[in-house]
């Protein structure tokens, strides 16, 4: 990496000597090697807990290895490149906007080398000079005399630890391990620093009063001048080459492309990717990996404009190969567009949310004759296996959006998720024949959205998506059921529990619906020329009249024949 001055690389030349993904493997490399040197460090520290003694015993065995010249080059190389790299990440970052956690990073990143630079030079600087280091012995006293040094060693340390917390956690969250070991994970990374400040303060107050004499420091150290000189060389190079970096970001670029979005267009300046497009304009873009290419949430398909766009880079290619996407559907976060072009984001930044429902005055307490559905997609576990986990959550949430946009446009309610099925009432507002008609239409256009789903993801899945449906209707019990924020308007009672297993029934025939015949002559259509089952409900008695509709196309048909019938003239 070529350094002029002070001011960081370019992108240009940081692209002539390592590609996109090779600055990131650098980077987490680093960043790697740096967490190991503080869990040592930390580790020293929590010895404090047995004594000051232990703490020198495994000092000796940390600074064979980190006072070594491979470990010293090792460990003061990491800090540099990583550092380096660091700022050439925020001079390519077009815009300052982004999540929380992304800028407690970096601002963590940046401001934990002005914390330690003291102690670095008055430990490690000084024993190169002088041949000489502290030991727990003396360093620790001279920590604890002061309430602002034991505060900012302290805070030091938290940040420290924070910024590698998080950048190991924007790394392995979008692994499909990590939700099991997040807890080890987590307690992990509290018990850590934790432990590492109660050994400090534990081990300094052990030795209160232990300050060492004015003329051991004469003799064992460098001269104050000295090491005041170097503190200030480091914090000014340090505060240079940040400046440095943000006065180039302010620099204006010349020329500007324009992004048109589906309901709008930006004008931003050429270098912009488009998700830094997107945050700079204020336009919600899900990025779940924080713009770094690891997740495909801020995939976009581009309307117009593909033939001009330079190629996917190493990193974007791997992703863009693992979802099976097609020619024309980039990642936000990696492209950065030359000329204008025209996108649509493949992923809203709003997920299904339901919208208004009977008041509870209206709806609660009260028993209504109504028509029960419970939807269900087949094998979804195993679909999810074979997808990224931010990819298994978008085309969950697409699923949810269509049986929503179903249910309420036939006039129904969504009661509630559950996993990947989805429970709707209809009738609340209605008597049992239009609710019972509203349902049958329901799944008609239930089916109709997952076959389109099925040819939106068809580049990406490797079996079709496949529902199976079950429906009842009968009294139950409509009320507001729950604890706080955790209640809700559902329904209770023996049409829900049949409505369940019905649903079961629809898969063990392979069908998309299994209906009861109450259901469909509530409905006004005729069941005579079908085949019926009679099957037995857990907890009820008696058995229900069922039909098994493979195709829930079927009952257009029947709808259509029956709404012929009542036309015709007797």
């Amino acid at each position: 990496m070529t350094i002029r001055g002070v001011a960081p690389p370019t992108p240009d030349v940081c692209l002539k000597v390592a590609s996109s993904r090779t600055r990131k493997r650098l980077h987490l490399l680093t960043g790697a090697c740096l967490g190991l040197f503080l869990l040592t460090h930390f580790s020293n520290h929590a010895l404090g807990l047995v004594s000051v003694e232990a703490m020198e015993k495994m000092r000796w065995g940390f600074n064979l290895i980190w006072r070594s010249w491979p470990g010293t080059i090792l460990l003061y190389g990491s800090l540099l490149v990583h550092f380096l790299l660091a700022l050439e990440s925020l001079y390519r970052r077009q815009t300052l906007r982004m999540p929380v956690r992304e800028a407690l990073k970096i601002v963590f990143g940046l401001s934990f080398p002005f914390l330690i630079v003291g102690h670095v030079v008055s430990t490690r600087v000084e024993w190169m000079l002088t041949g000489s280091g502290d030991g727990y012995y003396e360093v620790l006293p001279i920590l604890w005399s002061s309430t602002s040094t034991a505060l900012r060693q302290s805070l030091a340390l938290v940040l420290a630890w924070s910024h590698g917390c998080l950048g190991a956690w924007f790394w392995m969250r979008g692994r499909s391990w990590y939700p099991r070991y997040f807890l080890l994970f987590y307690s992990f990374a509290v018990l850590v620093p934790l432990l590492a400040l109660l050994g400090f303060a534990v081990a300094a107050r052990s030795l209160e009063g232990g300050m060492p004499s004015e003329a051991w420091f004469m003799v064992n150290h460098a001269r104050p001048e000295t090491l005041a000189q170097i503190r200030l060389a480091i914090v000014a190079g340090l505060l240079a080459m940040i400046g440095g970096t943000l006065i180039l970001r302010a620099i204006p670029v010349r020329g500007k492309i324009r992004i048109t979005y589906p309901d709008r267009a930006i004008s931003v300046a050429r270098g912009f990717s488009v998700l830094e497009a997107s945050r700079a304009a204020g336009i919600p873009h899900i990025s779940i990996c924080g713009g770094r290419g690891r997740c495909s949430t801020c995939r976009v398909r581009v309307t117009e404009g593909l033939d001009r766009l330079p190629p996917p880079n190493e990193g974007e290619r791997a992703t863009l190969a693992r979802i099976r996407a097609p020619d024309d559907v980039r990642l936000s976060c990696q492209l950065r567009p030359n000329h204008n072009l025209s996108i649509a984001p493949i992923l809203g930044a709003d997920n299904i949310g339901l919208k208004a429902q009977p008041s509870e005055q209206e709806a609660a307490g009260r028993e209504r004759r109504i028509a029960v559905l419970f939807c269900d997609l087949r094998d979804f576990t195993l679909l999810a296996q074979k997808q990224l986990p931010f990819d298994t959550v978008f085309l969950l949430n697409r699923y949810f959006e269509t049986i929503g946009e179903a249910v309420e446009g036939s006039g129904g309610v969504i009661d509630k998720f559950i996993g990947d099925g989805a429970l709707a009432i209809f009738g609340l507002s209605h008597n049992i024949e239009e609710a019972c008609a509203q349902a049958l239409a329901a799944t008609v256009r239930i089916a109709r959205g997952v076959d389109l789903l099925n040819r939106n993801f068809m580049s990406e899945l490797d079996k079709p998506l496949r529902v199976a449906m079950g429906m009842h209707a009968g009294p139950a019990i409509i009320g507001q059921i729950g604890y706080g924020k955790a209640s809700s308007l559902t329904a209770v009672g023996d049409t829900i529990n049949a409505a369940s297993r019905l649903e079961g029934f629809a898969k063990e025939y392979d069908a998309q619906l299994a209906v009861s015949a109450d259901v469909v002559r509530y409905a006004g259509l005729t069941v005579d020329d079908r085949e019926s089952y009679k099957i037995s409900i857990r907890g009820r008695t008696g058995t229900l009249e069922t039909l098994i509709i493979q195709n829930a196309a079927e009952i257009e048909i029947m709808m259509e024949a029956g709404k012929r019938q009542k036309e015709t003239p007797t």
